[in-house]
């Protein structure tokens, strides 16, 4: 696979900080992370992890074309956990290759009732220095795990987000040009999960909070919003029906060109992405 686009590496973790009381963010090291490339934006990789019990995860023989029909095959009970996310920064430099994840947490112990935690926030929260997984990661800038990609002649963007998709929209509004109009929703479940995102574009970034009272949905701030004049290109991602939804508004009462309007899946709403897995189906 030396001539693949995409890789497999083992890693280990450097550190982690608590980013917000809903967001950990996870430094990835090792000697393999040099080769590891990324387009910035909404690059995605798939991680790894280790079942209960292991120290490091188990995976498929990677040097196969088809690694992944090899994967799927495997014992379920003993193959490494696969789940997908976005690459929150690529750090090359002289001293240290990092990888950086930042980790939306979902769930809880399920002791009070409610949703238990899945395997990864499992997985985040008890990460210490050395912790080992794998990671899938393009050797290329270039490559097909990314979907931001305005056209030359946009004049302004619209971003939508949840939680899931909020690390995502941090490294798209880094990348952005200088003084580019910029309008961004995302929405989180506390106010204090809010975060500084730093940007040179000339971005309106609203913050979605559940209150009983006041509660606006995405779909709903989007569609009562007033948006600037130009050539826009939107990009939407989270929760599949808020992202269905808001891609309706906009191609069809905004009448948005369809090419200019990518949309994205990050979860579905009572689906966990084992079952998506194991079915095949889309999220």
């Amino acid at each position: 696979m030396t001539d693949a686009p995409f890789q497999f590496f083992v890693v280990e973790v450097l550190r982690t900080e608590r980013v917000t009381p809903a967001m950990i963010r996870v430094v990835l090291g090792g000697p393999t992370v040099s080769r590891m490339a990324s387009a910035g934006r909404d690059q995605r990789v798939k991680l790894l992890f280790p079942q209960a019990g292991q120290s490091e995860p188990v995976m498929p023989d990677t040097t196969r074309a088809d690694w992944y029909d090899a994967y799927r095959e495997m014992d379920p009970a003993v193959r490494a956990i696969m789940r997908t996310y976005t690459v929150r920064e690529l750090r090359h430099g002289p001293d240290e290759d990092e990888l950086v994840i930042d980790f939306a947490l979902h769930g809880g112990d399920g002791g009070d009732g409610g949703t238990p935690a899945g395997p990864a926030t499992r997985w985040v929260r008890a990460a210490a220095p050395g912790d080992r997984i794998g990671v899938l990661a393009p050797v290329h800038e270039e490559n097909a795990g990314y979907d931001f990609r305005p056209p030359e002649d946009t004049d302004w963007v619209l971003l939508t987000a949840d939680d899931s998709a909020l690390p995502a929209v941090a490294a798209i509004l880094e990348t952005l040009p200088p003084g580019m109009p910029a309008r961004v929703w995302v929405e989180v479940h506390d106010r204090a999960d809010r975060q500084e995102l730093a940007t040179k574009a000339d971005a309106e970034i609203t913050w979605l909070v559940p209150n009983p009272a006041t509660t606006v949905t995405t779909a709903e701030a989007v569609r009562t919003a007033e948006l600037p004049a130009g050539t826009p290109y939107a990009w939407i991602a989270g929760e599949s029906a808020t992202v269905r939804t808001v891609r309706r508004h906009l191609v069809g009462e905004r009448g948005l060109d369809r090419r200019r309007v990518k949309f994205s899946g990050y979860w579905r709403s009572g689906t966990s992405e084992d079952h998506l897995l194991n079915t095949g189906e889309p999220a």
